[in-house]
């Protein structure tokens, strides 16, 4: 469905209104910036600051005449804003250079964007990686892009050319990764919050977060504190349709969340834990934000 065609209509834009809009277009928010980042991890990162400036703009009385299209100027701002961010950090992305060519728009390139993973995005440019995005993944038009990224129309179809061109290049290629590695004292770490975990152990579990442990249920609450925290563990344990296992998320240490009365065993969530020492001090859990596996690149870590 095109930008704008159900919300144009709404008078003003408030805090009410907006949140009801984005339990619908959260997950297209994330797609985008996903891809943008190349990690669904970091494309959730870049969500959460979406909303905040959605969330302050309204707040401050910004009027908004077509909202969805607002929102998705700001997922390309933050998104752009991240990888400056990125590239300062790891100094390692460049700009390409863009000329005028003609959109050659088509089915066959919209199914190739649908199914490329996230690391070919990574190697095309930004311009170039948006413009395939927004085009090619989420069916906006031309004159949307635009408007989005605020590229010139000659420079969003050279964008989209370059990028589509790039993309049949890299599918032809077979992918050249590492296979991601965990340090030995992480794994250690990480199976004994596991297996604690899948025994059920939640007293031992609570023994190993810190004071000022705080916690992300991706979607549905935050929590900080050791006493706040304790109330998730409260609820894991009510709860029966979970197993926890060790893999990679984008090649990030992760714990995969199954339910074992599946029969596919296929992994329905994920948890990301940081430790300061022998201390949890943070906790970020994605299994209500399903939206995130699909691009996700998860592997697992046999015993």
């Amino acid at each position: 469905m095109p930008l704008a065609q159900k919300w144009d209509a709404t008078p003003k834009m408030n805090r009410a209104t907006l949140e009801a809009m984005l339990v619908g277009l959260r997950p297209r928010l994330h797609r985008y910036c996903a891809r943008m980042a190349g990690s669904v991890i970091d494309g959730e990162d870049i969500v959460q600051e979406v909303l905040i400036k959605a969330l302050q703009a309204i707040d401050g009385g910004a009027m908004v005449e077509r909202p969805e299209q607002w929102l998705f100027r700001i997922a390309h701002n933050a998104a752009q804003d991240h990888l400056r961010r990125r590239n300062r950090e790891r100094s390692r992305m460049t700009e390409a250079d863009m000329s005028v060519i003609e959109d050659p728009s088509g089915s066959a390139d919209s199914r190739l964007a649908a199914q490329t993973g996230l690391r070919s995005f990574m190697q095309l440019s930004v311009p170039q990686r948006s413009a395939v995005i927004l085009v090619d993944v989420l069916g906006l038009s031309l004159h949307e892009t635009c408007e989005v990224t605020g590229a010139t129309l000659a420079a969003t179809k050279a964008a989209l050319h370059r990028g589509r061109a790039q993309l049949k290049l890299l599918a032809l290629q077979p992918e050249q990764a590492l296979a991601p590695r965990l340090d030995a004292d992480d794994e250690r770490r990480l199976r004994r919050y596991v297996d604690l975990f899948n025994a059920r152990d939640f007293d031992a579990v609570r023994a190993l977060i810190a004071e000022d442990v705080r916690l992300d249920v991706v979607n549905r609450v935050r929590l900080r504190g050791k006493a706040e925290v304790s109330t998730y563990f409260g609820n894991c344990d009510r709860a029966t349709d979970w197993a926890l296992s060790l893999g990679f998320v984008d090649g990030r240490p992760a714990i995969l969340i199954r339910n074992p009365g599946d029969p596919d065993g296929a992994v329905r969530g994920f948890m990301l834990v940081e430790w300061a020492g022998e201390e949890v001090i943070q906790i970020r859990d994605f299994r209500y934000a399903p939206w995130c596996l699909p691009d996700a690149e998860i592997s697992t870590i046999e015993r």
